[in-house]
């Protein structure tokens, strides 16, 4: 039996043999010959095992036999550059160019070799003074390579710019819709987008992704009815668009008609493979509807899929303080924490859980740890100074204000609540005057220094203060 793989189409020779005639007549044994597609054949070898100098050598013999053989020059040049001889290949590119002016590889070569010399402006302006000189497909290939320079180049918004003129030769080009899309976005020409797009798509009314781009497009612009309209014409004509139904929700949810997200969504969970950002979204949607059970279904099932990802179980936790079921949502936001534990949020979350299930002293130390975190968020803080005064630690908290103070400045919220403590442990003529510093700077937010206790406003001297400050107001 012949093994097919081993021979050279329409001569019969293995590869085998071609290298011995090779060896043979680089050994000077003059009656062996191999003709131009041979040596191709030959150099492709040692090119594709890495050996680039036999190669490069096999090039040398071979232009002995075939010196105006541009499939060898360009072999030649080819290996150069690899080697990161670029002068040399250049060199090489100069004869091929004599040999063969609409040698689409050569340029492509050329450029690449000003491209990893750095040399972008060179490499576009010969990728541009090469491109009417070829057919559409080699112009679209041409173009490819030039949005490549443009982006290396840094130079995005020509990038686009390139990329349209892909689009406009050929609006079915997958690689250029798909990269002017995000490009598009990147370079926030969006409403030139919407402008090419509405081009194609009157033009091609079928083109999938040409609706997509246009839904992506309104999207960026918040015009998210028209992004809507124009995914349901993408996926009208191709059903299985998964991208287009996750992109459509998105826009439903943001113009909060969550029942119309919701079907998109499942709709997209029977053509694709399950994934938890999916069932993550449909329990958003049902949360903003209320309707928390439905919610946490989804979320459970998006942790199933990513266990370790904590803010879904955070998320789970959140619906269960929608319904104050605290004990449950404290187990939740536990689970987001042993899976996150340097998190301030989720700290504060199962301190806030712990305050609400009336243990305040356990609420210190989730809410100690995070300051600790995060030490310059004022709102955490103000959690940890009301959970001490909960707890009846009037001098813990003070020297608590203390670090607040430094972290985050002097707050008002700092001196209500320094006032509080103060008068807890019968220093009135202090707290009075820290409480007038908190009325001066911000007499609006008294209530958080009343909501503290009932019993001061009782206080003859407190109520009088506060009364003369809203008069002021």
């Amino acid at each position: 039996m012949f093994d097919d793989d081993d021979f050279i189409e329409g001569e019969g020779k293995s590869l085998e043999q071609l290298l011995q005639d090779y060896m043979a007549i680089k050994n000077g044994q003059s009656r062996i010959s191999l003709d131009e597609d041979d040596f191709e054949e030959i150099i492709d070898y040692f090119v594709f095992n890495t050996k680039e100098m036999e190669g490069l050598e096999a090039c040398e013999i071979a232009l002995g036999f075939f010196p105006y053989s541009s499939a060898i020059l360009q072999f030649k040049a080819e290996i150069l550059a690899q080697l990161q001889r670029y002068g040399q290949a250049l060199q090489v590119l100069d004869d091929l160019d004599r040999l063969d002016q609409k040698n689409v590889s050569a340029v492509l070569l050329r450029a690449d070799i000003y491209l990893n010399q750095l040399k972008y402006k060179q490499a576009a302006d010969w990728l541009e003074s090469n491109i009417a000189h070829f057919g559409k497909k080699d112009q679209i290939e041409l173009l490819m390579e030039l949005s490549d320079v443009y982006d290396e180049a840094e130079e995005f918004e020509a990038v686009f710019d390139t990329l349209k003129r892909v689009v406009r030769i050929d609006s079915r080009n997958e690689e250029a819709l798909q990269k002017i899309c995000f490009w598009a976005d990147f370079t926030k020409q969006l409403e030139e987008s919407v402008e090419l797009h509405t081009e194609l798509c009157d033009k091609d009314p079928y083109n999938a992704t040409a609706w997509f781009n246009l839904g992506a497009a309104y999207q960026g612009l918040r015009l998210y009815e028209k992004s809507a309209d124009a995914y349901e014409y993408c996926i009208a004509i191709d059903d299985k668009f998964e991208f287009a139904y996750r992109n459509m929700a998105d826009a439903f949810m943001r113009l909060k008609w969550f029942d119309k997200a919701i079907e998109v969504l499942e709709k997209h969970i029977e053509i694709a493979q399950p994934e938890d950002i999916i069932f993550e979204a449909i329990g958003h949607c049902w949360e903003k509807k209320k309707l928390f059970q439905k919610a946490r279904y989804y979320y459970r099932q998006a942790s199933l899929l990513n266990p370790k990802d904590a803010s879904i179980f955070f998320k789970i936790g959140e619906t269960y303080t929608r319904e104050q079921q605290w004990e449950k949502a404290a187990k939740a936001f536990a689970v987001a924490l042993h899976l996150d534990t340097n998190n301030a949020q989720y700290n504060m979350a199962i301190g806030n859980c712990l305050m609400h299930m009336n243990i305040p002293n356990e609420a210190v130390i989730c809410y100690l740890n995070a300051v600790r975190i995060k030490p310059n968020i004022k709102t955490t803080w103000i959690a940890l100074l009301k959970s001490l005064y909960t707890s009846k630690l009037f001098e813990d908290a003070l020297l608590q204000l203390v670090i607040a103070k430094e972290h985050c400045g002097p707050k008002p919220e700092f001196y209500y609540l320094q006032a509080a403590c103060l008068f807890a442990l019968g220093k009135s003529k202090e707290a009075l005057k820290k409480l007038e510093i908190g009325l001066k700077s911000a007499p609006q937010k008294v209530a958080s220094f009343i909501a503290l206790d009932a019993d001061l406003i009782r206080r003859n001297k407190v109520s009088e203060l506060i009364a003369a400050y809203k008069r002021k107001k």
